[in-house]
């Protein structure tokens, strides 16, 4: 086992990775902007070193800082996270090529699955179901056309490099195809330095299913069930969930096969998330795979009760995963918010600040992952997740039920929150009756605003009243 990790994140990630480490009597090493001087996992950590200004590109996406840091602290390994680096192939690449162990899958796999396009012509050829859509990428706007001329409107746009739900865009008309073609190119190129395209059938109103995957260097690929992220704002994962209601235990049995055989096919080492849709009349079609650790990774840890992180860093020493897919039994439900730093009534915009004051929920079956305490800053250089909030109880009812609970226990004062909205999607009779899909949060927005008034409007009467 190492001796001594390079996490290379910020925020309820690093102190997630920190946490494991110590566990397995690792030595955690932490980066740390400028802007994150007083954050948590700086204050947990022994050895913290800052690695420039509060923008990324001057920190936590500067990879010579990074492995300046890794090599003068005589680090083993370096443990990415998720975002910033985590699927970055070169920046893997140099790790491997310092003597570093890279704590995920090697840069060609990377490079491999992160290109969209590369991606689908993989699993076609491994035998996993894929949507309809160009044989790679395009070249231009008119190869574009003519593709989405064959396969039939609506199509969806994709950036070949992209994620996040950048560089993609919906056509449901073929005159406002050009443009937006080009619009999606221009922020492709922006946020990946690359503008490499290719085109999808789009379909309409599917649940966004995924399956985690772990395989370690000996050739054994275990995946640890599903997870349902169909409730999202703008591409952006808002609520996940496990086991999915909408799968039946064949097409659960079905799905976890294709995951398997996608990550076979890959070649893939560490842990990893395969993605699907999955249409209203039952078929299912990969999209992408995510090459590291998810966010939503607590909700099966919660049900398979496996330590994701630790597997990961047993798996990178070169051990062999320390159970079989037969040791894998999906136990009672789990279901994860995602607590933002934004505003929901003026279109999620970011609402970074210094936190006043917080308290965190708790009780039987509850896990809050987060780096947040009293008078701690929310920078508005990164990403606006503040925490994660995730329960678990034996069956979904009661998992929503605890879930409503510790929304309204969980107090942020300074930062607008999503809190709020959160809870009153767990009220809503489609989400009760897991008879939602991605487009949730499009078709019912304007209600969850409502009723998020009418109740600020019944807190303040009742305040005054008192």
């Amino acid at each position: 086992m190492f001796k001594r990790i390079l996490i290379a994140n910020r925020g309820e990630i690093a102190v997630r990775i920190f946490r494991a480490c110590r566990e397995l009597d690792i030595e955690p090493v932490v980066v740390y902007s400028e802007a994150d001087r007083e954050a948590l996992h700086v204050q947990l950590a022994e050895h913290a070193y800052c690695i420039g200004p509060a923008p990324s590109a001057q920190s936590y996406l500067n990879t010579e800082a990074l492995l300046t840091v890794a090599k003068a602290a005589h680090c083993d390994a370096i443990h990415p996270g998720y975002g910033f680096l985590s699927e970055n192939a070169e920046f893997a690449d140099e790790c491997e090529k310092c003597g570093i162990t890279w704590i995920g899958p090697s840069g060609d796999v990377i490079r491999t699955m992160g290109n969209k396009a590369a991606a689908r012509e993989l699993m076609k050829s491994a035998g996993v179901p894929v949507v309809p859509g160009s044989d790679g990428s395009v070249k231009d706007v008119a190869e574009a056309r003519r593709v989405a001329d064959e396969i039939g409107y609506p199509v969806l746009i994709k950036a070949a490099a992209g994620g996040g739900g950048r560089g993609m865009r919906r056509v449901f008309d073929p005159e406002q195809f050009d443009d937006l073609f080009e619009e999606a190119r221009a922020e492709a190129r922006a946020c990946f330095n690359d503008d490499e395209m290719y085109l999808e059938k789009l379909v309409l109103n599917p649940h966004h299913i995924e399956f985690q995957i772990m395989a370690d260097a000996q050739g054994n690929v275990v995946q640890l069930g599903e997870r349902d992220c169909s409730i999202q704002r703008r591409g952006q994962k808002m609520i996940e969930e496990t086991p999915a209601r909408v799968l039946t235990p064949e097409l659960r049995e079905r799905m976890g096969e294709a995951a398997v055989a996608a990550a076979r096919a890959a070649g893939y080492v560490n842990a990893g998330t395969i993605e699907f849709v999955l249409d209203p009349s039952g078929e299912f079609y990969f999209i992408e795979m995510n090459t590291r650790i998810q966010v939503e990774h607590p909700i099966t840890e919660c049900v398979t009760g496996v330590d994701l992180v630790r597997e990961q860093l047993r798996v990178a020493s070169g051990l062999s995963l320390s159970f079989t897919q037969d040791d894998i039994n999906l136990r009672g439900h789990a279901i994860e918010c995602r607590i933002n730093a934004e505003d929901p009534a003026h279109g999620f915009m970011p609402s970074p600040g210094t936190v006043d004051f917080v308290h965190l929920p708790g009780g039987y079956g509850v896990r809050v992952d987060t780096g947040l305490y009293a008078g701690c800053e929310l920078p508005p250089y990164y990403d606006s997740l503040a925490a994660k909030l995730i329960v678990w109880a034996p069956t979904r009812l009661e998992a929503i039920r605890r879930m409503r609970r510790c929304l309204e226990e969980f107090v942020i004062d300074g930062p607008t929150t999503n809190i709020d909205i959160l809870h009153q999607i767990m009220y809503h009779p489609q989400f009760i009756r897991a008879a939602y899909n991605t487009s949730f949060i499009d078709e019912n927005m304007e209600t969850l605003l409502a009723w998020t008034n009418v109740a600020d409007a019944s807190a303040d009467s009742a305040a005054k009243e008192a």
